[in-house]
């Protein structure tokens, strides 16, 4: 069933998206900012159920592709994504009827939300990784057959690039990826368009309406004085996202962050708060394996989130600091993230991990907590 996005649900989808960002997206906080200043001037956003979407509607989803960290300090104009939207429109010959997100974490959960807000077309509630991944191919659009380009990415000059590589998504994000380092780092894009079937048939469904649920699950389990991580277990649980383990609780003791050909990329080191384990992390905008005493705990496409000890706010990549007390949490991916040849577009071997994916809820591992 569609519903409707308000000004005032923005600070739970936002807090959730951070967390299926598994430490990357982009900081959803200036999305948010840029969807409440969208709404103030259009009204609020119509979200469109994947099922609800008819088989011939021509869907053009909208993102931000760059660095997280370039974030920081790029903020975007705001009308480079709806350039793009319109350039790719003219284009392929035909109007979009809906927009919808690349990615439900971080910035990319709201990018979209600012197309519909602008445009008046409607959001659909699904995505095409089911948490965010640092490379355009990385989709499981892509995965089940439909073609990333033609697309176009824009900066904050007003200027666009037109890109097609006809089926070879690889050779797509190389492009695209060289483009957006020009345009400083950071810009806006529409790729990925196709029908409502092809929509039912390779997005990864309700994960706008899931960001929505899980940040509002962390909030209220504040205000009621709750465990907040218990809570997200529990509003995970009937979804596609079932499993919540804790992997680890402690401090952050070190962290290395640099940007590099258009990744933010790095590595990250946690101590329990008795001194006698260490989490390891490494980075490529998002979370990609985490390591206890050099055992494997997690590792992608399953999510590795690291949030706040007392609070359960997630931690970004780039906001990491030393000294920050943490508990860091692996998160279940959806069926169709973990089929070989989704396996074999994002997981561990598209990173150049030498490990085995191995689900974050295998029984044959034996679960500790730092606390």
């Amino acid at each position: 069933m569609s519903w409707m996005l308000r000004p005032e649900d923005l600070p739970d989808l936002a807090r959730g998206a951070a967390l299926l960002g598994t430490g990357g997206g982009g900081d959803p906080h200036i999305g948010r900012l840029m969807v409440a200043e969208a709404m103030r001037r259009h009204g609020p956003v119509t979200v469109l159920d994947p099922d609800e979407v008819a088989d011939g509607s021509f869907v053009i989803p909208t993102a931000m592709m760059g660095a997280p960290t370039v974030m920081v300090e790029k903020i975007p104009r705001g009308d480079e994504a709806v350039l793009s939207l319109r350039a790719l429109e003219r284009h392929l010959g035909r109007t979009a009827d809906a927009t919808m997100p690349i990615e439900c974490g971080g910035i990319n959960s709201m990018i979209p939300l600012v197309v519909a807000a602008t445009t008046g077309l409607p959001v659909v509630d699904a995505d095409g990784m089911g948490r965010a991944f640092p490379e355009l191919q990385m989709e499981t659009f892509g995965v089940y057959g439909v073609p990333g380009s033609p697309m176009v990415v824009s900066g904050d000059h007003g200027e666009s690039v037109l890109i097609d590589t006809g089926a070879d998504n690889r050779r797509m994000e190389w492009l695209a990826r060289g483009a957006t380092i020009r345009m400083g780092g950071a810009a806006l894009i529409a790729e990925y368009a196709m029908s409502g079937a092809e929509v039912k048939r390779t997005a990864v469904p309700n994960t706008l309406s899931l960001g929505l649920t899980l940040g509002r699950a962390i909030r209220e389990a504040r205000e009621q004085l709750r465990d907040p991580i218990s809570a997200l277990a529990e509003a995970l649980a009937p979804t596609l996202y079932a499993h919540l383990r804790v992997l680890f609780a402690g401090k952050v003791t070190d962290v290395e962050r640099r940007t590099v050909d258009g990744f933010a990329r790095g590595r990250a080191r946690f101590t329990s708060f008795d001194g006698g384990s260490t989490l390891r992390t490494e980075f490529q905008n998002e979370n990609l394996v985490a390591e206890v005493d050099g055992e494997v705990v997690c590792i992608v496409p399953d999510l590795i989130c690291v949030l706040e000890a007392e609070s359960a706010e997630p931690i970004t990549a780039e906001s990491l600091r030393y000294g920050q007390r943490v508990v860091v949490v692996g998160i279940s991916t959806p069926e169709i993230m973990r089929t070989p040849e989704a396996l074999a577009t994002f997981g561990p071997s598209c990173f150049g991990l030498d490990r085995p994916f191995l689900p974050v809820e295998a029984e044959a591992r034996e679960w500790r907590v730092w606390l």
